[in-house]
C-alpha cells in the first residue's frame, strides 16, 4: 500500500468485484457495463475477478473462452488500428469452475487477493500508450467514524470526510468499472495532484469541487454515461481532456479551455464537428466512432498535430486548409471516393485511409513528407502518384486490386527509405501465393516486412 492512493487519512485498499455465476460451464468474464442488477444472487457461486492490465504487450483472449483471432496487420510501432485496447478480466478463484459445491463463503479474505498497486490501465491510440495507475476500494474494518459512505459498483465504498485528498505521486489512482454517479461529496486533491481518471463508471454529470477543478491538468471520463458536456467552468488549466465512450451528441461548453492540447470524443454519438473555436494550442482531437458527415470548423487548430476521424460518415476531404500543422490524419471506415483536398497539408507524414471506396490515388502528389500510407481494403488498381513521396517508410495496400509486380518494381523500387509493405490481399498474392513474397523481395530489394512477417536477411 502505497501513499499515493484516494484518502489521505485511510488510504483506499483492495476490493474484489462479485459477479453472479450462472452456472459452472461457459463462463464469459462480464464486460464494464453490465448491469448489477441483471446477475441472480441466490444460491448461486460467485466468480471473483480482478481486472489485469498489460501496458506493453497486446492483450490475449483466454484460449479457453475466447479463441485467439488471426494475425492482424501491425504498423513499425506496433499499431493495429484499433481505438482503444480494452481491459480483460482473470479469474481469481477459478476452484469455482470445478466444484459445483463451492460457495461465497470459500472465497478468500479481502486482505489475502493480491492488491491492485501496480496495475495500469493503458490503451493503445495510433503508436501513443497513456498509462494510469488503478485505486481500489477500502476495506469495511478499515472504515474511519465519520466517513462519508459512497455506494461504488456492488461493493461500499468510504472515503474519509470532509475531505479526500491523494499525495504522493502527481496523478490519482483512480476507481474504474464501478458505479460511481458523482465525485464525492467534499472531496478535494493535495497539492501535488494534477490529473485524475474515473474510467468505466455510470457518471452522468460532470460536478466536481472548485478547488479540484482549478488545479487538474488531466481529466479522464471515459466510458460513463455523460450526455452533455457542462460543469467544465472551472477547469481553466486542463490540458488533456477524454469524454470517449459517452452519450455526447453536441460538442459545447470547451471553447474556454484555452490550456488543451488533447481533446477525446471518440465512440458518441456526434454528428457535427462544432465548438471548438478558441483552442488554439489543440494539438491532438480524436472524434473517432461519431456520426459525422462533414469536415468543418477547423480553421482556429492552427496548432493541430493530429486529427482522428476514423469511423464516422465523411464522403470528402475538405477545410483541411488551414492545418498547415498537421502531421496525422486518420480518416478510416468512411465514405471517401478519391483523395481531393490533402495537397494543402505539406506536413502530413501518416495518412491512414483503409476501409473507404477510393479507386485511384491522385491527389497526393504535393504530401511530400508522408512516411506512413494506408489505403488497404480500398478499390485502388494502380500505383501511380506516388513518385514524388521519397520519404515514404510504410505502405500499407491489402485488400486492393493491385495485380502487377512490374509495376510495383517501377513504383517503389527507388524509395530507399520504404521498409514495409502491405499486399495480402490483392490479385498479385492471391493469385500465387506461394512465390509472392520472394517476388516482393526481388521487386523492393529493401524492404525488411511483408505483410505482418519480417524478411529473413
Amino acid at each position: 500500500m502505497t501513499e499515493d492512493k484516494c484518502g489521505t487519512d485511510h488510504p483506499i485498499d483492495v476490493i474484489q468485484a462479485l459477479f453472479s455465476l450462472p452456472s459452472t460451464s461457459n463462463i464469459q468474464p462480464p464486460t464494464p457495463s453490465d448491469s448489477p442488477d441483471s446477475h441472480s444472487h441466490t444460491h448461486t457461486p460467485h466468480l471473483e475477478y480482478h481486472l489485469e492490465y498489460n501496458p506493453r504487450l497486446p492483450l490475449v483472449p483466454h484460449p479457453e473462452i475466447n479463441p485467439a483471432p488471426p494475425p492482424t496487420m501491425k504498423d513499425s510501432k506496433g499499431w493495429d488500428g484499433k481505438l482503444r485496447v480494452e481491459p480483460r478480466a482473470t479469474i481469481t478463484n477459478p476452484e469455482a469452475l470445478e466444484d459445483p459445491e463451492y460457495s461465497d463463503s470459500d472465497a478468500p479474505p479481502v486482505e489475502e487477493i493480491e492488491a491492485d498497486e501496480g496495475l495500469s490501465i493503458s490503451w493503445k491510440k495510433k503508436m501513443r500508450t497513456q498509462r494510469y495507475q488503478c485505486c481500489s476500494l477500502a476495506r469495511e474494518d478499515s472504515v474511519a467514524k465519520g466517513a462519508t459512505r459512497i455506494s461504488i459498483s456492488r461493493i461500499s465504498a468510504s472515503v474519509p470526510s470532509p475531505r479526500c485528498g491523494w499525495s504522493g505521486s502527481p496523478s490519482c489512482r483512480f476507481v474504474s468499472g464501478r458505479e460511481t454517479v458523482g465525485f464525492p461529496h467534499g472531496a478535494r486533491r493535495t497539492d501535488d495532484g494534477q490529473r485524475l481518471c474515473l474510467r468505466q463508471n455510470q457518471i452522468t454529470r460532470i460536478e466536481f469541487p472548485a478547488s479540484v477543478a482549478a488545479s487538474l491538468t488531466e481529466l479522464d471520463l471515459y466510458d460513463n454515461l455523460i450526455s452533455h458536456i457542462k460543469g467544465l467552468d472551472e477547469f481553466r488549466n486542463l490540458t488533456s481532456l477524454d469524454l470517449s465512450f459517452n452519450k455526447i451528441k453536441h460538442i459545447k461548453n470547451v471553447a474556454h479551455l484555452v490550456k488543451l492540447t488533447d481533446l477525446y470524443f471518440v465512440q458518441n454519438k456526434i454528428s457535427k464537428i462544432e465548438g471548438l473555436e478558441g483552442l488554439s494550442a489543440l494539438r491532438n482531437l480524436e472524434l473517432g466512432a461519431n456520426r459525422i458527415r462533414e469536415i468543418e470548423n477547423l480553421d482556429t487548430l492552427t496548432s493541430l498535430e493530429e486529427l482522428w476521424l476514423g469511423k464516422n460518415k465523411i464522403t470528402e476531404l475538405k477545410n483541411l486548409d488551414g492545418l498547415q500543422n498537421l502531421r496525422i490524419l486518420s480518416i478510416q471506415s468512411n465514405r471517401l471516393t478519391s483523395l481531393t483536398g490533402v495537397s494543402s497539408l505539406r506536413n502530413l507524414e501518416e495518412l491512414y485511409l483503409s476501409h473507404n471506396l477510393i479507386s485511384d490515388l491522385s491527389g497526393l502528389e504535393s504530401n511530400t513528407s508522408l512516411r506512413v500510407l494506408d489505403f488497404s481494403n480500398n478499390q485502388v488498381s494502380k500505383l501511380e502518384h506516388l513518385g514524388t513521396l521519397t520519404n515514404l517508410e510504410e505502405l500499407w495496400a491489402s485488400n486492393n486490386q493491385l495485380s502487377s509486380f512490374d509495376e510495383v518494381e517501377r513504383e517503389l523500387k527507388d524509395k530507399k527509405e520504404l521498409k514495409t509493405v502491405y499486399f495480402e490481399g490483392n490479385p498479385l498474392q492471391t493469385k500465387g501465393p506461394a512465390v509472392y513474397r520472394n517476388k516482393v523481395r526481388l521487386a523492393l530489394p529493401q524492404i525488411m516486412q511483408i505483410d505482418a512477417t519480417y524478411v529473413r536477411v
